[in-house]
C-alpha cells in the first residue's frame, strides 16, 4: 500500500532531479554546478525517504526503479538543439579511436582492457556484496550479474580512451579501493 502511494511521488521526483542535471548541462552561461547539486540531492533524498518509509532493500529498489522511469520520460520527451559549426582544420579535435595504431598501444589496451578491467569489476563487484543490505544470498548473486556488466563497461571506456596512463590509473585505484573497502567490510 505505501509502494502505491509512493510510487508517483518517486516518479516525479526523479522526472524533477532529471531535468535539473538536463539543465545544468543545457546551461552555457554558468558551470551548472547548482543543479547539479540539487539535482542529486533531489534523487538522493527520495531515495533516502523510500528507504525509510518502505524499507532499506525494498524501498531502494522502489526508488532507483521509480526515479529511473521519471528520468527516461525527460529523456523521451526532450529533444537536442543542434547549432551549424564550421570546422576549420586546425581546431577540430581527434575522433577517440582514430588516433595511430602501434602493435605495443594495441597489448597494452587488451592487457589493460582484459585482466585489469576484470579486476577492477570484480573488486566493484566484491564490494557491492560485502556493503549493500539484504540477505546474504541475494547479495552474492546480484554481485555474480553485475561483474560482467562493469567488466563490459570497464572494456568499452579503455579501448574507448587514448590515454593509456589515465586508463591505468583509473582501473587501477578502482581495483584497490573497492577491494580494500571488501576487505575492511569483511574483517568487521
Amino acid at each position: 500500500m505505501v509502494i502505491a502511494l509512493l510510487t508517483p511521488f518517486l516518479l516525479s521526483g526523479g522526472a524533477f532531479a532529471a531535468s535539473l542535471l538536463r539543465r545544468s548541462w543545457q546551461d552555457r552561461k554558468s558551470d551548472g554546478t547548482a543543479f547539479v547539486i540539487f539535482g542529486w540531492a533531489v534523487a538522493t533524498g527520495l531515495a533516502l525517504a523510500s528507504m525509510w518509509l518502505i524499507g532499506p532493500v525494498k524501498g531502494l529498489a522502489t526508488a532507483l526503479a521509480m526515479e529511473a522511469l521519471g528520468a527516461i520520460a525527460v529523456i523521451i520527451t526532450g529533444h537536442v538543439r543542434r547549432r551549424a559549426v564550421t570546422k576549420r582544420e586546425f581546431d577540430a579535435a581527434p575522433e577517440p579511436l582514430a588516433g595511430p595504431s602501434k602493435i605495443w598501444r594495441g597489448i597494452l589496451k587488451t592487457l589493460l582492457a582484459g585482466p585489469l578491467g576484470m579486476v577492477a569489476a570484480m573488486g566493484l563487484a566484491f564490494c557491492y556484496t560485502a556493503l549493500s543490505p539484504g540477505a546474504p544470498q541475494t547479495r552474492i548473486v546480484i554481485g555474480g550479474l553485475l561483474l560482467p556488466i562493469l567488466w563490459g563497461l570497464a572494456m568499452t571506456w579503455t579501448l574507448a580512451d587514448q590515454k593509456l596512463l589515465r586508463a591505468t590509473a583509473v582501473l587501477t585505484g578502482t581495483a584497490l579501493i573497492s577491494f580494500t573497502l571488501a576487505a575492511l567490510a569483511g574483517s568487521a
